[in-house]
């Protein structure tokens, strides 16, 4: 359509994808499509939020498009505070920022929208909008506005109030009539009663298209997302729709031609445009107020404390090297601004080591600043690790730097809580993150709103391959199966092109696990809040937080912290002094443990590749554990191979230039480092550190222009005022050398690890491996303890106790702690593991042990325990347990004893106190009198109970296994432990069909939409546990197989998806009891009357299955006679001679997979 260029139009009502499942305005291609329309200007304003504004303001000046930052609030139809179900809604109004005031009163808005007003949707008042009302321009929005719903409902006075009420507030050129038509009947209905109001009211009209997608045609996928939104599929009947497809982002002619009647509507928004000028600050510091303790100046506090923790680390005469380098670092964290930064740092870590609050060595690359090892905000020496302060925080490129800190994942509230209390509750905000639609993720998506079948869906999404940074478009030129089904069928033609679409929107927003920010002035001056499950929570994600000067800090809990604190606390029970940070990082037996592939529980060395790196590289140092751990991700893994090779044979090393060898060494000549491409540009070329950062930065992010400008550079060298370098020519390495060196670093650069990231891990990782190796019940102990709500992992690590020969004991009333414990050579089971049993009580269990001495008995615990937070549950749970066993050999009479326990306690209690309360409920039984309690002995539940019951109670069998009696039976029959299927490389197995021997610990039903019935079992092994999936059909041939705590044989088809746990779809369920030690299927001569042989029943003689049988017959030809039974003829016939078989278990489960089990007999 022809843009006539005397007339111009500005969409001032718009939702980006930031209207989460609603809008399809993505905000990149809505720029391009402004631009196509010829339009210079463009208003965001999304539902509620403000999440989109600054990635839309970004985009629409880049495109030089003046952006327009606004947004649809919802108002309360009382106040805010109003929360009657069916009585308290809200109407929408659209507000837009004139400048910063009307910014800042936006989001002050939204915030306490979220914050004050959630009901359903975040709700303002006419209160908050008479107190942040300045610098905002309103307009009176969609039919869901409040002057169309009171035209709606027939008051039209009500509406003329509004407007006025409105006009009044906004003041006069700020509010606007609102008109639309996107041919809805009710639109139509109130148009011209609108424009009477702007008459009546001298108000002006303006004219928008509540645009919710780019062009007409993309109507399809706004209704898909909403559909994903809803949680309903295309061929629901209800399903909220849009009624038309005309919200989408018109022309200029389609907008002036829709209100040719009035014209003025639309010049209006270019009105409004002139009027809204508002720009972000970027880049412009705004770190929170800091105090050093007693009036002391902040620069010569931080001065002091470098000095001070120098002489700690260093001693008295500390290397002039080191000297200098710290002298440097402060001059440049001066210069730049961040003393103060620097000092916030230190003093919530410095918070949290006063109170024993276990702090990481670091994390990230400001382990490569000696001032931070210096004043203690980390624990890693970076002059010997050889790390990089320009990696951090670059004199040459003005952005913030960034420490993350790794707290005991315990307490890491505790540095939160006084974080907050030090700057102030509303300085202190968590940071908003969003789950994106990915490539994988979004072809389910869109397949279930389609009512496509979950298996087709599931097949096509799993053709996308799981690496790095995938998009539908790259699976589509690198898998060959996708792009057949894509061209070739057109459900996944349709499917593939709508995923294609929606791939990379928003789906919904969360909590950021660890990012909080802290705000010099409160948190919604600076940007909007939200609430997500209680927590205040910024609207703005992480990285736009940084670009606007905030102080953001990764406040995040590492389990491991805990584990090597709690396994030191135990150690020194043995030893007093006893200190991790103490240890020899040269412990030659620490590296044989790696080296021999025992790294279960070991930090970041558990799976299975980097066991086999470890084994493969046969470690000697902590560079090495540095190594692996940079080396073993997706890209650089396929280098691991070439590194263990030059580790082994130096001598076929070769160094492009011999300038490299001292930075390549460490790392057998591969490149590993971003550290090590700074090296290389500082010491070949003369950059400076810091233009090396940004070089490595360039080739990072790929960044073409700036890294062939560099390359110049670096060959050659620059004269630029301030860029100046000699370049590699000039230092005597050849040109073409030069270049080859440069094309290794551009290749590998976007891999190259962090060092100083990898080395704060690696040196956790030591940590643990020194724990194993040197304590190992008390780091198994403090291992177990840490994953209890990880029945899983609790399985796998008791698997490592039994290897290591460490015997894992039942909890014990008068033994067991909080957590597990060691106990002589053993481990001793914690309570907390035991469901319905409350840390308080386990706590008060072990205090009043110490005070008075051990129970006496379980009347005794009851008794001694009265008045804490025990209760019947409590008491069951421990006994079934196994906690009671030291006093009475059987669970049963304990359990049936209890009743009577419970009363006496009770009766005793009141006699002691008149009017106590029956804490145990009401309890029928005998009364017991005096002090103690006998009780009778009685006959023990069996072995299978008692094994229930404990995994009823702790989600483990405590005292064996179901499956311990078939451990010969399942070495032959299992292709694949448990463990293997659900860890960190279950990936690699998806799609494949395995065998796995294990109980069935709970089942679960449905009824599927064909009218048949499924379940879903959750199964284990002695390694793990998962899910299976029983479809109708297997679960109809195997059903009488399928029961709790049955052991079973099941062979299914593994299924992997990236966003849950594995899954095995089963085809095939049976009885273990059916399988002989050797695994060979056990012979049924049960019937004396039948002829001995192979009974087979099949339907003809004729077709494919006689002659499958046929082939599989004589294969595994022997002595043993064969009979037929034909259904078609009704005759049993003896088999040829040639027919007649072994009896071999193989042969009798592929004949039943072939005819069915029920068709198949050995008699």
């Amino acid at each position: 359509m022809t843009v006539e260029h005397s007339r111009q139009f500005t969409h001032l009502h718009l939702h980006t994808e930031y209207s989460l499942l609603d809008g399809a305005c993505r905000i990149e291609p809505l720029m391009e499509r402004v631009k196509e329309l010829g339009q210079t200007a463009v208003a965001i304003t999304d539902h509620g939020v403000m999440y989109g504004c600054v990635d839309f303001y970004k985009a629409a000046k880049k495109a030089g498009i003046k952006p327009i930052i606004g947004c649809e609030v919802y108002v309360a139809s009382r106040t805010r505070f109003d929360k009657v179900n069916r009585i308290d809604g809200s109407y929408h109004l659209v507000l837009l920022c004139k400048n910063e005031t009307g910014y800042k009163n936006l989001i002050k808005l939204v915030s306490a929208g979220f914050i004050d007003g959630f009901y359903s949707k975040p709700r303002i008042d006419h209160a908050l909008l008479e107190e942040y009302h300045e610098g905002l321009i309103c307009l009176s929005a969609c039919l869901a506005g409040e002057l169309p719903q009171a035209l709606l409902a027939g008051d039209y006075e009500k509406a003329k109030t509004t407007a006025q009420y409105y006009q009044e507030l906004f003041g006069k050129g700020n509010y606007y009539i609102e008109i639309q038509d996107h041919r809805l009947p009710e639109q139509r209905r109130v148009l011209p009663m609108l424009v009477q109001l702007s008459q009546e009211t001298g108000i002006p009209l303006v004219a928008t298209n509540d645009a919710h997608y780019l062009r007409k045609e993309d109507s399809r996928m706004q209704h898909i997302l909403i559909c994903i939104q809803t949680n309903k599929t295309v061929n629901d009947d209800d399903v909220l729709e849009f009624g038309t497809d005309e919200f989408y982002v018109k022309s200029t002619d389609e907008m002036y031609a829709l209100f040719s009647a009035w014209p003025e509507a639309c010049e209006n928004t270019n009105k409004i445009a002139e009027q809204c000028n508002f720009d972000f600050e970027f880049g412009v510091t705004k770190l929170p107020y800091f105090e050093a303790p007693d009036g002391e100046d902040n620069r010569s506090y931080f001065i002091r404390l470098c000095e001070e923790g120098l002489q700690r680390r260093y001693g008295p005469q500390a290397p002039d090297e080191v000297r200098r380098r710290l002298d440097y670092e402060i001059s440049v964290i001066d210069r730049m601004g961040y003393v103060n930064y620097y000092l916030i740092v230190y003093d919530f870590i410095n918070y949290a080591r006063q109170r024993g609050i276990p702090v990481g060595p670091g994390r990230g690359s400001g382990a490569g600043s000696l001032a931070a090892y210096c004043i203690g905000i980390t624990d890693i020496d970076p002059i010997r690790y050889q790390l990089l302060f320009e990696r951090f925080l670059n004199p040459e490129r003005v952005s913030m730097p960034d420490f993350d800190v790794d707290f005991c994942y315990e307490r890491r509230s505790e540095v939160i809580d006084y974080v907050i209390r030090k700057y102030g509750a509303d300085h202190v905000a968590q940071i908003v993150t969003f789950g994106t639609m990915a490539a994988r993720a979004v072809i389910r998506d869109v397949g279930r709103v389609l009512d496509m079948p979950y298996q087709q869906v599931d097949a096509v999404a799993k053709l996308v391959p799981m690496e790095l940074k995938m998009t539908l478009q790259k699976a589509l030129k690198t898998s060959k199966e996708l792009a057949r089904q894509y061209e070739q069928d057109p459900s996944v033609h349709e499917l593939i092109d709508m995923a294609l679409k929606l791939e990379g929107m928003p789906r919904h927003a969360s909590t950021h696990a660890a990012g909080v920010v802290i705000t010099r002035e409160a948190a919604d001056e600076y940007v909007p809040l939200s609430t997500n499950d209680g927590s205040i929570v910024t609207q703005f994600t992480m990285t736009t937080i940084e670009e606007l000067g905030l102080l953001k800090m990764d406040f995040l809990g590492l389990r491991t912290l805990t584990v090597i604190h709690d396994a030191e606390k135990m150690v020194r029970s043995l030893k007093p002094d006893f200190s991790i940070a103490g240890i020899s990082y040269e412990d030659a037996a620490v590296f044989d443990m790696l080296n021999a592939g025992e790294t279960e529980g070991v930090f970041q060395m558990e799976s299975g590749g980097m066991t086999q790196a470890a084994v493969g590289l046969q470690l000697k140092s902590v560079e090495d554990i540095i190594a692996i751990i940079s080396l073993y991700r997706p890209g650089p893994m396929d280098s691991i191979p070439t590194y263990i090779e030059n580790r082994h044979n130096p001598e076929n090393i070769r160094y492009k230039t011999p300038q490299l060898a001292h930075i390549l060494d460490v790392t057998n000549g591969c490149i590993v480092y971003q550290e090590q491409v700074m090296q290389i540009c500082r010491e070949l070329a003369g950059f400076s550190y810091g233009q090396a950062d940004l070089v490595r930065r360039a080739m990072s992010k790929k960044k073409h222009a700036v890294m062939d400008a560099e390359r110049r550079h670096f060959v050659y060298g620059s004269t630029e005022p301030g860029r100046e370098c000699p370049g590699c020519v000039n230092n005597g390495i050849p040109a073409e050398v030069a270049n080859s060196i440069y094309d290794e670093m551009s290749s590998f650069a976007s891999y190259a690890f962090n060092k100083s990231h990898a080395a704060c891990y690696a040196i956790v990782a030591y940590q643990t491996a020194y724990l194993k190796c040197h304590y190992p019940r008390q780091f198994m102990a403090a291992l177990l303890t840490s994953v209890l709500d990880n029945t899983n992992k609790v399985i796998q690590y008791t698997a490592e106790c039994s290897r290591m020969g460490i015997h894992l004991l039942a909890p014990d009333i008068n033994e067991s702690g909080v957590g597990f414990t060691v106990q002589g050579n053993d481990i001793r089971f914690g309570l907390l593991a035991l469901k319905n049993v409350g840390r308080n009580l386990i706590e008060a269990v072990v205090r009043a042990r110490t005070l008075n001495g051990p129970y006496q008995g379980l009347y005794d615990f009851c008794k001694r325990m009265y008045g804490t937070e025990i209760n019947r549950r409590a008491v069951e749970s421990l006994v079934k347990a196994g906690s009671f066993d030291c006093f009475v050999p059987s669970r049963r009479a304990s359990l049936e004893a209890l009743e009577g326990i419970l009363k006496s306690v009770e009766n005793d209690a009141r006699r002691n106190l008149d009017g106590q309360m029956d804490l145990f409920g009401s309890i029928t039984g005998a009364e017991a009198q005096g002090q103690s309690y006998t009780i009778p002995e009685k006959e023990e539940y069996p072995v299978d109970s008692l094994l229930q019951m404990e995994k009823e109670v702790s989600g483990l069998y405590l005292s064996g296994h179901p499956l311990d009696q078939y451990r010969e039976e399942t070495e032959h029959l299992a292709s694949h432990k448990i463990s293997q299927l659900t860890g960190e490389e279950a990936r690699r197995h998806d799609g494949e069909q395995v065998v796995i021997v294990c109980s069935i610990v709970r089942i679960k039903t449905i009824n599927t939409r064909a009218g048949g019935m499924m379940a879903f079992l959750t199964v284990e092994d002695l390694s793990g546990t998962m899910e299976v999936l029983v479809f109708p059909k297997t679960l109809q041939t195997y059903a009488a197989n399928v029961r709790e705590n049955a052991a079973v044989v099941i062979r299914g088809r593994v299924s992997y998806k990236e966003d849950e746990a594995s899954k095995l779809l089963a085809d095939h369920i049976s009885m273990v009891d059916e399988y002989g030690k050797d695994g060979r299927r056990k012979v049924d001569m049960s019937n004396k009357n039948a002829k001995d042989g192979l009974w087979l029943k099949l339907s003809s003689m004729d077709g494919g299955v006689f002659h499958e049988v046929e082939n599989l017959l004589e294969i595994f030809e022997g002595d043993f006679p064969v009979y037929m039974h034909f259904e078609d003829t009704g005759k049993t016939v003896l088999a040829p001679r040639r027919m007649w078989c072994v009896k071999h278990g193989l042969l009798f489960e592929e004949l039943g997979r072939i005819l069915g089990e029920e068709n198949v007999k050995v008699r």
